[in-house]
């Protein structure tokens, strides 16, 4: 989903919202995962998940189509860890639509 049909599927779901004042709230909550995420601090949302920081080390990595060595700097990634409840709720959905 992209973040203008989010936008587009709050304001049906709230009318009274204005699509700029929509934009604003989610545009606001970015920011603060994204500050949060370079300040180190994990991000809990309760039944969604938690988004932390991962710290991939410097190493030596091969290329394969050279055989060639490369030093590879240190990198940082996201990592997403699924909460319990969108879990079972994912998971309903495949196995009522199995059935």
């Amino acid at each position: 989903m992209l973040k203008s049909e989010l936008i587009l599927k709050i304001q049906s779901k709230y009318p009274s919202l204005s699509l700029n004042d929509i934009e604003k709230i989610l545009n606001l909550l970015l920011k603060k995962i994204f500050v949060s995420l370079q300040n180190n601090k994990n991000i809990e949302l309760r039944g969604f998940g938690t988004i932390s920081k991962k710290i991939n080390k410097e190493k030596y990595v091969r290329n394969p189509k050279t055989n060639e060595k490369i030093y590879k700097k240190e990198t940082k990634k996201i990592h997403f860890k699924i909460g319990k409840i969108l879990h079972k709720r994912i998971n309903q959905e495949i196995h009522s639509t199995n059935e």
